[in-house]
């Protein structure tokens, strides 16, 4: 059974459109009957629909006899952390103020699998007949994340000035102060939210005040965080994106692991460095729970995504920004971002994310694309996925020089137009 709700990560959608307090309210019904009452905690971040949307969830837990914890604004990995019988998230990530959403983790702090989703979505009508449950709120659980973070991933950070970019979402407020007491001087932008802000020109997905902040200021490097805190980006000194590939292959080599679980986007640079040190890779498809799966299936700590999402399980139970950027600043050992990144050759890429209206890749459209990578094998190779998230087809390209990535890249989106547009 396919799932009508649930997409790439969670049910998301445009608030009042595609999400509605219905729908989450009835999402928050069928997922606590699915986990059989108990307790749920609930997180939030800073969009304005977000106090809206949380309501309606707790109605829907209490309304199949749960009882609603509601922790208020709280980043993505933090519920994880905190999860109860149930934890859900109120959040569209990485996505514009006018999306929400709901994710889900079960009481071990994990994604729930496919098979898990298309169980709630078939409760979504059940009936039942026992007592309410109630709403409790907490007000503790920031404290109890940042102290569990700086302990258990944080070193001794003085003499490094950092620019930390909160994305004007959950991390406002937190990560500052994580870094602070670690010793580190920092330069904090995006960390204003107003429910109207979150990752807007600011955050993982739009680094250039980061990039302006850290070269203006002199900082030794720059972090930016998403929405919800599940995504970590880094600027070098000299305003350089350091994107999700190289971060994992810093920390794969300072934390040495001997496994690396990364999905069908990661850069061919940081395949070949992990063939040149002996370390394994598991490849999945795109998703942070495909590689979370991969690494419990495999027994491996350490993971992640191009776009961001780091994932090192040694005490903790997910993908965590604050945590990467902490692990990311202790693997630099006095030296430069800029020098440890260098260790991974990166291979050019050229993407393009194109609306379509059907998402369905046609037989001719797969041929060609069967056909360019024929030619590019061992040099490079065409990616054509449909977006997770939004009706959109993601296209990459990539190739040992950037002219024959782009001119593939333009081939195949010439067609994606034709064929879907």
């Amino acid at each position: 059974m396919s799932r009508r709700y649930f997409g790439t990560d969670g049910v998301r959608g445009v608030v009042g459109e595609d999400l509605t307090a219905e729908l989450v309210e009835r999402l928050g019904r069928a997922a606590t009957l699915w986990s059989q009452g108990g307790r749920v905690f609930v997180g939030r971040d800073t969009r304005g629909s977000g106090e809206e949307l949380e309501e309606a969830f707790a109605r829907g837990v209490v309304s199949a006899g749960g009882n609603a914890v509601l922790a208020g604004v709280l980043p993505t990995p933090a519920v994880a952390l905190l999860a109860l019988d149930l934890g859900a998230v109120i959040s569209a990530s990485h996505n514009p103020p006018e999306y929400n959403g709901v994710k889900l983790f079960d009481r071990e702090g994990q994604k729930l699998t496919d098979a898990a989703e298309e169980e709630i979505e078939a409760l979504f009508d059940a009936r039942f007949e026992g007592a309410r449950g109630q709403i409790d709120r907490v007000g503790v659980a920031t404290d109890s994340y940042l102290e569990h973070i700086v302990e258990r991933f944080g070193t001794d950070l003085s003499g490094l000035h950092i620019a930390v970019d909160c994305a004007n979402g959950a991390y406002s407020g937190i990560a500052p102060a994580a870094f602070e007491r670690l010793g580190a001087e920092v330069t904090t932008i995006g960390a204003e939210p107003d429910g109207t802000n979150i990752n807007v020109g600011s955050g993982a997905t739009d680094l250039r005040t980061l990039q302006q902040t850290v070269t203006s200021s002199g900082a030794d490097l720059g972090v930016a965080f998403d929405g919800d805190g599940d995504r970590m980006l880094a600027v070098d000194a000299r305003g350089q994106v350091v994107d999700g590939d190289q971060i994992l292959a810093v920390l794969m080599l300072h934390l040495e692991v001997g496994l690396v679980a990364v999905t069908v986007m990661a850069n061919l640079g940081l395949h070949r460095l992990a063939e040149e040190r002996g370390i394994r890779v598991v490849t999945t498809d795109v998703g942070d729970r495909y590689v979370l799966e991969a690494l419990r299936r495999e027994g491996g700590l350490l993971g992640g995504e191009q776009s961001g999402h780091i994932i090192y399980l040694r005490d903790h139970v997910t993908g965590d920004g604050l945590a990467a950027a902490l692990l990311l600043c202790g693997a630099l050992r006095g030296g430069t971002l800029e020098e440890a990144a260098s260790v991974m050759m990166r291979y050019p890429q050229a993407k393009e994310n194109i609306r379509v209206s059907n998402k369905n890749l046609p037989e001719a459209l797969q041929a060609e694309i069967k056909r360019l990578n024929t030619r590019l094998e061992g040099r490079g190779r065409v990616l054509v996925r449909p977006s997770g998230t939004e009706p959109m087809i993601r296209v990459l390209a990539e190739a040992e020089n950037m002219e024959e990535a782009t001119k593939a890249c333009g081939t195949i989106s010439a067609l994606v137009r034709r064929e879907l547009g």
